[in-house]
Formats: structure tokens, C-alpha cells, sequence
């Protein structure tokens, strides 16, 4: 792929991410049970990149990164999401849901390799702020223990996705669309930080 075709990508990737609102955190109303669960996710586009890029990251490292990380996030989502419901206080939770956007599209952006442990530190500490986000609504949930299962399909839904997209690096026409990616989603991450997105 040439230059000027990834620079299309990007650009083209960053067009349909900016129009798009974030709804994942609103506060609002009561939510579902497996079928709110299912859709909630897919809803917040904060949410749907970040496990995007879960995937993509996996996909790029390879093995065992490629089952880890998005076995690793709903495990650690699960533990943040107990400490929403429980209500203990966590500073920063939209900024660290926004900082995992940038950080994780940096890594795919970037080709960062770094050992397997670390990887999986660094989405873990991101899945504490995705799983207490919503962990803080479930209280409001119509069936939570339905809300939750769904909710946590949905995020092993999306990192599927991040993985198909991923498997691209094996040309290497995909390993620029996948970097390519990556970049989009760190800078959507920005925009969500900024308040733009």
C-alpha cells in the first residue's frame, strides 16, 4: 500500500469517527436486561474503540497476546465494575476511559511490542475504568445480572471485530491499514479527552 493510500485510510477513518456521540456514559434513566446489555456497549463509541483496539493489538502482537488481552479485559472489567456498584470512589474514570482509547491506538499505531505481562497490565488498568463506568449504572438496571452478561458479550463481540481486522497484518498492505487504525482510534481517544468527540 502506498503512502498516499494510508493517508486516505486515515483520513477516511478519521471523518466517520468525528460525527459520532458518546452515549455510553449518560446516567440516565433505568437500562435493560440482556438485551440493554447487548446494545450498551456498541452504543458508546468510547467503548467500541477501545475494545477495538484491544483486538487490534492482540492481533498485532500475535501469540498467545491475541486470546490474552481480550480474555484479560472483561475478566478485569468484571473486578471494576463490582467497585462501581459498590460505589468506591474512583478519581478520573471518564479521562482513563478516553486515555485508554489513546494509549491502546498508540500501541497498534506504533508497532509497540513490549513483553506479554506488561500488554496485559496496561488493558487490565483500562478495563478497571471501562468496567466501573458502568458498573456505577447497574444498580439502575431493570436485571442486572441479564445487563451484566449481556454487557460483557457485547465487549467479547467487539474485540472479535478488532481481531478480524487485526488478522490483516499478515500482508503487508494490512499491517499500514491496521497502524492505520490504530492511529484513528488514539486520535478519537483525543477527541474524547478534548470534549470534541
Amino acid at each position: 500500500m502506498r503512502r498516499s493510500d494510508v493517508f486516505r485510510v486515515v483520513a477516511f477513518l478519521q471523518v466517520l469517527a468525528l460525527p459520532l456521540p458518546t452515549f455510553a456514559h449518560t446516567g440516565e434513566g433505568t437500562v435493560g436486561g440482556l438485551i440493554g446489555g447487548l446494545t450498551h456497549p456498541i452504543t458508546g463509541f468510547d467503548h467500541v474503540v477501545a475494545m477495538v483496539a484491544v483486538g487490534l493489538w492482540g492481533a498485532f502482537l500475535g501469540e498467545p497476546a491475541i486470546w490474552l488481552l481480550p480474555v484479560v479485559f472483561p475478566l478485569v472489567m468484571v473486578a471494576g465494575g463490582v467497585l462501581g456498584i459498590l460505589g468506591v470512589p474512583l478519581p478520573g474514570v471518564e479521562v482513563g476511559i478516553a486515555c485508554s482509547a489513546i494509549v491502546l491506538g498508540l500501541m497498534v499505531a506504533l508497532a509497540v511490542r513490549p513483553p506479554l505481562w506488561v500488554a496485559a497490565a496496561l488493558v487490565g488498568i483500562f478495563a478497571v475504568f471501562h468496567g466501573y463506568a458502568h458498573g456505577a449504572e447497574l444498580p439502575e438496571a431493570a436485571d442486572p445480572v441479564a445487563f451484566s452478561i449481556g454487557f460483557v458479550i457485547a465487549t467479547g463481540l467487539l474485540h472479535l471485530s478488532g481481531i478480524a481486522i487485526g488478522l490483516l497484518t499478515k500482508w503487508h498492505w494490512g499491517k499500514n491499514f491496521v497502524r492505520a487504525a490504530g492511529g484513528a482510534i488514539a486520535l478519537a481517544g483525543v477527541g474524547f479527552l478534548s470534549g470534541v468527540v
